[in-house]
Formats: C-alpha cells, structure tokens, sequence
C-alpha cells in the first residue's frame, strides 16, 4: 500500500526570496516596493503614530491632573475658610450688629439738607464766642457723593493764638461732623494771628438725591 509524504519545505529558497525583497529599494518610492517591506514599514508608521499619540495623551493627562489637583487645593482652602466663618458665625453677627449700631451713629452726626444751614450758623458762632473776626466765610459748592454730600467752606479769621486753638477745639466737639483742611497760619498785625482754612461739613442725600444717585449709576456703568 502506497503512503503520501508532506511536500518538504525549501527554507533555504525562503530566506533568498525573503532577502531579495528587501534588495535594491528606492527610497524615494515606497510604493514601488515589495509586499513584505511595504508592510512592515506600514506597521512602522502605525506605531511611530500610536506612540505619539499616547505621549501626547499621557502630557495631557498630566497637564489635567495637576489642573485638578491645584482645584483641589483651592476648595480645601474655602471649606476651611467657610468651616471657620460657620464656627464663628454667632461672633460675626454681633459684629455686624455693633458695625451697623456705629454707622447708624455716624450717619446721626450727619445734619440733612433742612439742618445745613443751623450748621454753618453753629461754625459762625463758635468762632464769634472766641472773640474772633471772620474776614471771610464763604460756602462753597456742594460735592455729592455716593452716600453723602460734601459742603466745603473757605474760612478767614484772626484773633489771638489761644482762641484760635480753643475755635478749632470748639469746631472738632460740634454736635455734628466738621473737618478744618488746608490749614494755615500767619502772624497779622498787633500781635494776632490769622487761620485760613476749608472747613468741611457733611450731610446725608434726601430721597430726591438718592433717587437721583440711583438712576445715574446705570448711566455710568454703560
């Protein structure tokens, strides 16, 4: 009984074949070239590109992480921050209270439009019951600001040097808020001396100016 034998393989005629693929390639021209060496340089590519794609993910991810991680940082800081105004909460309050108790004082020491002029004749009276001569007290105009008007008044006065101290005394323990600006002092005649200066007066705004204020600070905003 006749038996079949496997066809042996040439590896040696292999191998040559193999090696004569890969002989005399044009550089220039991969296309022109054998399936083998266009194959493998085709899974060259595939990894150079999946190599270079994963580095570029992987500083990506670093870039998010250490993003994520300075987020991190930022919200354990305002926890702790919100976690200490929490503990401190009933503190803050009385402090509020006792900040609104003294604005509300301060905003008492401002006289409203209808009182300004009591005010500057106060000013006047104060430097009169110091024996002292006005030679010039001229209100200016009014500076209105974002919660309360200014009112700025140019003063002359001469009288002696005591009494001028005790009239800038006297203008500092008025019931209600008054500054001496740009201060100065010369010697006059007869041996009395002469205080110019800007006292400045405060009052609060009426409805009609509050109103106003509000209407223009959209205006200003734009």
């Amino acid at each position: 009984m006749a038996t079949l034998s496997a066809p042996k393989l040439d590896t040696g005629a292999l191998q040559q074949s193999l090696r004569a693929q890969f002989q005399g390639l044009n550089r220039n021209d991969p296309s022109s070239w054998p399936a083998l060496p266009r194959a493998l340089l085709y899974l060259a590519l595939m990894a150079a590109i999946v190599v270079a794609l994963w580095f570029a993910w992987l500083n990506t991810s670093a870039d998010e992480l250490e993003a994520e991680q300075k987020k991190e940082l930022a919200l354990r800081e305002d926890y702790k921050k919100k976690l200490a105004q929490a503990v401190n909460l009933e503190a803050l309050r009385k402090q509020r209270e006792q900040v609104q108790q003294y604005v509300t004082q301060l905003e008492k020491q401002l006289p409203s439009k209808a009182e300004m002029d009591a005010l500057l004749s106060d000013i006047n009276q104060a430097g009169l019951g110091r024996s002292l001569h006005f030679e010039l007290f001229r209100p200016g105009l009014v500076n209105v600001k974002e919660y309360y008007a200014e009112l700025p008044i140019t003063l002359r006065v001469t009288g002696k040097y005591h009494d001028v101290g005790a009239f800038a005394s006297d203008i500092a323990f008025l019931s209600r808020i008054v500054t001496l600006n740009n201060l100065g002092i010369s010697p006059a005649k007869d041996g009395v001396l002469t205080l110019d200066a800007t006292a400045k007066t405060f009052r609060y705004l009426d409805k009609d100016e509050i109103a106003a204020q509000q209407k223009a600070a959209p205006a200003t905003k734009k």
